[in-house]
């Protein structure tokens, strides 16, 4: 069995508990985050609620997160669960983007070093980066060459070849049925997937890493800032 270095384990841990408690108290959008396991703090399961007025409305898709035991000098591999029809996500659902590649120079790849992992980065920059990706892929080094092609026909025809979306909303209705089991209510307005998120609090119990929803009845007024408005380029009208 590898050895690790203990000022490394140590270090990430930290890191990683601090990361944690940020993301509870300070929640992205559309990311429910939990432990795999609480006892294993390098092993996170991500719930991804599709944006609305986006193809991927009203889907629930899960992921994982893998950190390495020298993180944050080294990157985590983010892989998809869900089965994903997307130019940027491998068949076995690990997720192609600059953010999570080591940062060494590398010519080849036609990415700047500058565009790659730094330890300045987060799980919060991470999560912002995928949904972000998930709505303008990127064409240039697709990881599933059939869905690169599909999206560019859809986009070069101004929306009119349907193919590419109607693959991507029969992976959105897919997921129902798992939400449905895991008792989840996937929002579909703008309102709903911008409702704020609040940590639990100590004497809540040992379930730290779980989100808990205000009610609507709790919103004042609907004024937060949301991540994407009604004009995101992942619009399925062109």
């Amino acid at each position: 069995m590898a050895q690790h270095d203990p000022s490394h384990v140590a270090s990430s841990q930290k890191a990683l508990m601090l990361e944690m408690k940020s993301l509870q108290e300070e929640p992205v959008e559309g990311f429910k985050i939990t432990l795999v396991d609480e006892a294993d703090l390098y092993n996170w399961e991500v719930a991804i609620f599709g944006p609305p007025n986006t193809h991927y409305e009203g889907g629930y898709f899960k992921a994982r997160i893998k950190f390495p035991i020298d993180y944050p000098y080294s990157p985590p591999a983010f892989r998809f669960l869900t089965k994903m029809w997307h130019p940027n996500i491998y068949e076995n659902g690990d997720v192609c983007i600059s953010i999570l590649h080591p940062p060494v120079d590398d010519p080849q790849s036609g990415e700047l070093p500058s565009e790659r992992w730094n330890p300045t980065q987060n799980v919060r920059t991470i999560l912002l980066s995928v949904i972000s990706l998930l709505n303008e892929p990127n064409t240039f080094s697709p990881a599933n060459v059939d869905a690169s092609v599909m999206y560019r026909k859809w986009r070069d025809s101004k929306g009119k070849d349907r193919e590419y979306v109607e693959i991507i909303r029969k992976q959105v209705l897919a997921t129902k049925a798992e939400a449905e089991r895991d008792g989840v209510k996937v929002p579909t307005t703008l309102a709903e997937y911008c409702v704020r998120t609040r940590a639990p609090a100590p004497d809540e119990g040992s379930d730290l890493f779980y989100d808990y929803y205000y009610d609507d009845d709790d919103m004042e007024g609907g004024d937060g800032d949301c991540c994407y408005d009604e004009d995101d380029s992942g619009n399925e009208e062109s």
